[in-house]
């Protein structure tokens, strides 16, 4: 019985605190992270005399920094058993990356700045997923990855508010702006470090020697790989939110207002992202995400078929939702496809195809934009949608 009274008060809306632990980490990193990410490529070009071709492959090189290095943490924490070491050295890279950039004389420690906070994001993000999957109670996965998706989100939009905040309080002082950034960095690693226990690794749980070999990814299995591969697809219909600000540009929304586009986005995929992984958990992942891609396609309807602002607020409402509907259930999915031993694998495997697509999708939807207008990317935004749908309606009965 006491043991039962421990369990329930250790539960807070049918979550362990460690989840909501994780939850406020990604939200703090976040806050942090925009904040300086909001006011980088101006203050590259402006304050450092940057070009915008070195911004573009400063962020290129970055990010695909991280896609790759997930891969290999996700699959040394399933070698090593043990997660939360992997994701707090990821969260401390990323913090102690923070004071050099009101520090940094000139662009290179910018650059070496940016690529060891994108190593860190690298190195944290599939021993983190895999961590939310082994805490999360059972029949509960899609509440635990909606709530961190939905606090994460929070600081991708409170981030950007509070950098134009600080900006108008000190007078367009780019570094004392990058020294506030550096105090939510430190808290989340802290709260890391104190506030989440990892699991006990279950008995008879298989040691893996090997995570990313032939055998071992045969291993993730076939529903696993399927899953993958209708979110690959799925990636390609959603292409990088850069182009919703141009699309925004196009309409004519003042430059002023542009930031606001991604703060609506970013609003409605946080309020989303929660309720959509409890309601998953009543009716299963895949009835839900089908729905978020129908979303998808509303969205790139509206935005390119409908004129005018209120066009432009309903297309951005829209695909916040899709966002809500679909990205903490893709991952509720792969925790569930894998077995528990290769979860890390799993989700590095993950990340690192869908991150491809995603460059993929957002150099065609340049191409797309730049020769035929900004109407065929969305057009072609919605057909990638609807080939994603067909494909997991094809799976469907296999996911139930």
């Amino acid at each position: 019985m006491a043991h039962e009274a421990a369990a329930k008060t250790s539960l807070w809306r049918g979550l362990p605190a460690g989840i909501w632990a994780l939850g406020l980490v990604s939200m703090l990193m976040d806050v942090s992270s925009e904040m300086i990410h909001a006011l980088l490529p101006v203050y590259l070009t402006v304050g450092l005399g940057a070009s915008a071709l070195a911004v573009g492959l400063i962020e290129g090189i970055a990010e695909a920094t991280a896609a790759v290095t997930k891969v290999f943490s996700g699959a040394l924490s399933d070698r090593i058993g043990r997660r939360k070491t992997l994701a707090a050295i990821g969260y401390g890279l990323a913090a102690v990356t923070k004071p050099v950039f009101p520090l940094a004389p000139t662009l290179g420690w910018l650059v070496a700045a940016r690529f060891i906070d994108r190593v860190g994001k690298g190195i944290r993000g599939a021993p983190r997923d895999a961590l939310v999957a082994d805490l999360a109670p059972a029949g509960r996965r899609g509440a635990a990855f909606g709530l961190r998706q939905s606090l994460d989100t929070i600081g991708a939009f409170a981030g950007p508010l509070l950098a134009i905040a600080l900006m108008w309080v000190f007078a367009n002082d780019f570094r004392a702006v990058f020294w506030v950034a550096v105090v939510p960095a430190f808290l989340a690693l802290g709260l890391i470090l104190v506030a989440v226990k990892e699991p006990a690794r279950p008995d008879g749980l298989r040691r893996v020697r090997n995570p990313l070999s032939r055998d071992e990814l045969r291993r993730l299995g076939g529903i696993y790989w399927a899953v993958v591969a209708v979110a690959a697809v799925f990636t390609l219909a959603r292409f990088s939110e850069a182009f919703l600000i141009l699309r925004a540009q196009e309409i004519g929304l003042t430059l002023m207002l542009v930031p606001l586009v991604l703060v609506g986005m970013n609003a409605v995929y946080a309020l989303s992202a929660w309720p959509a992984g409890v309601l998953s958990d009543k009716m299963g992942p895949p009835g839900l995400l089908l729905a978020g891609m129908v979303v998808l396609m509303a969205a790139d309807l509206v935005l390119a078929l409908v004129p005018g602002l209120g066009g432009l607020a309903l297309g951005i409402a829209l695909w916040g939702l899709h966002m809500g509907l679909t990205q903490g259930l893709l991952s509720a999915l792969v925790a569930e496809a894998a077995p528990a031993e290769l979860r890390g694998t799993a989700f590095g495997m993950f990340n690192l195809i869908t991150g491809g697509a995603l460059l993929l999708a957002s150099g065609l939807a340049g191409a797309l934009w730049q020769g035929l207008g900004s109407e065929a990317t969305f057009l072609a935004g919605a057909a990638f949608a609807a080939l994603a749908a067909l494909g997991l309606i094809a799976l469907r009965h296999r996911l139930a």
